[in-house]
């Protein structure tokens, strides 16, 4: 009876494994081949780019068209990557086709032109409009619907970044902060790695960054510990400001959005006005290195984030002034994803705490990168597991170190707003299962309480 009932429950699991897999693999490898083409024409936008550096002239006029093209046929794709988190919490319009063709394009135009935006939200929107409509087509419930919107995201993203376990552990972490979607484990993790062999069997190569050789620490308790204490306190100091810093990033985001929709009647002025101010910044600065994703040199010379790995291969306020670009980029309707230059102000964070803090280049420039982004998205765990991928895993412990520091000290914020929360950071706050937004929204009213409350107390 008990061989029986043994043999029954791994038949169903194995019937289970095999299901998700067979649903899975087409549907990865499609968005695998749709990424390549992104990646493909993201690459001649930008080497055109160079070539024309006068083209950003023509980035105001860029903003106006992509604001026509959504109004005219985004529908509800305009919410991006907020839209699949809200289908996966609660089903209903679904996720519109348009949706691919639009962030593409849009993305690509933007990069053209020298908008400051990245490649991930580009990636996991193009993996949940693609997972929708295969959906559609296999004729899913809507709880397997969920699962495979899921998928989508871990497609895209372990496809665009060229890292299968991180975009697997990103999608199921990202839904909700402080609960991990295990429901959606074998088709994220099929899905990430079918997704990341389509764009190789492609021959697109990711970058690769690299982190020197750290010198072994001597203090009193090196004979009795197996790590670098004073390096640790560094790390953790670092990482406090890695954390404020995604958190200035996720709040400026979305603060430049709420302004300019606030001040501005015809909404099609905000990407111009947002296009304007780029170019004003760029002719101030006297170089378009903040421009664009940040990854290939304009000229030699440039601020990158392989750059940021070597002592002197940023400016002490490189961060800032990437962090200025994108976030009014994104927020005045530009279109594109957040993290490549994420990875870009942490990058040059780290390239600049290094020398305050007397501590090593590439590996703190290596902590930022995924730090900063850890804060940004509330993804600590993914984060980990993306400095093993990139960096080796002789780090680990820091790695770790710095993205769950990040993500406490980067507060109930982030940079998508449809995320829910369901354990607090701290655990005195009260559980709740409200997403990023409504959390942002009390603590609006919560402050204009307090001001309320101390303009009558002056009065008094």
């Amino acid at each position: 009876m008990k061989k029986k009932a043994f043999n029954s429950i791994h038949l169903t699991i194995l019937k289970h494994l095999v299901r998700w897999t067979l649903i899975t693999v087409p549907i990865a490898a499609a968005i695998g081949c749709v990424v390549t083409l992104f990646l493909w024409l993201l690459n001649l936008a930008i080497d055109y780019r160079f070539a024309h550096p006068e083209i950003i002239y023509f980035l105001p006029i860029a903003g106006i068209a992509i604001y026509f093209a959504y109004k005219l046929w985004g529908t509800t794709a305009i919410k991006g990557n907020n839209l699949i988190m809200d289908e996966i919490h609660n089903p209903g319009g679904g996720v519109p086709k348009s949706m691919t063709p639009l962030i593409l394009i849009s993305t690509v135009v933007t990069q053209l032109f020298g908008g400051s935006v990245g490649r991930e939200g580009t990636a996991v929107q193009i993996g949940g409009s693609i997972a929708q409509m295969f959906s559609k087509w296999f004729r899913l419930n809507a709880d397997d619907t969920r699962v495979i919107l899921t998928a989508g995201i871990a497609a895209g993203f372990g496809a665009v970044f060229g890292t299968p376990l991180t975009g697997a552990i990103f999608a199921m972490e990202v839904l909700t902060i402080g609960r991990i979607q295990y429901t959606a484990l074998v088709p994220c993790l099929v899905a990430a790695i079918v997704g990341d062999i389509t764009v190789l069997a492609w021959g697109v190569h990711h970058e690769t960054y690299h982190i020197a050789i750290v010198p072994a620490g001597h203090n009193i308790l090196s004979n009795y510990l197996p790590l670098d204490i004073l390096l640790l306190s560094k790390v953790i100091v670092a990482s406090i400001i890695f954390g404020l810093t995604s958190y200035l990033f996720a709040e400026a985001v979305h603060g430049i959005k709420t302004g300019f929709n606030s001040l501005i009647a015809k909404k099609w002025l905000i990407p111009f006005i947002g296009g304007l101010i780029v170019i004003g910044l760029t002719i101030i600065i006297g170089k378009p290195d903040y421009l664009g994703l940040g990854v290939k040199p304009p000229h030699p010379g440039a601020i990158t984030i392989s750059s940021a790995f070597n002592a002197g291969g940023a400016d002490a306020w490189s961060w800032l002034w990437k962090t200025i670009y994108t976030t009014i980029t994104l927020g005045t309707g530009f279109k594109g994803g957040e993290v490549t230059p994420l990875f870009y102000i942490g990058s040059t964070l780290g390239n600049t705490l290094s020398t305050v803090l007397n501590a090593p280049v590439s590996l703190f420039a290596a902590l930022g990168f995924i730090a900063v982004f850890a804060g940004a998205t509330n993804t600590p765990l993914a984060c980990t597991i993306m400095g093993i991928e990139l960096f080796g895993s002789e780090y680990a412990l820091f790695f770790a170190v710095a993205c769950f520091t990040a993500y406490f000290f980067s507060g109930n914020s982030g940079i998508y707003s449809s995320q829910r929360i369901a354990v607090p950071k701290i655990l005195d706050d009260e559980p709740s299962v409200e997403t990023i937004a409504e959390a942002e929204n009390k603590r609006q009213r919560y402050m204009r309480r307090k001001l309320v409350k101390y303009k009558i107390g002056r009065k008094k």
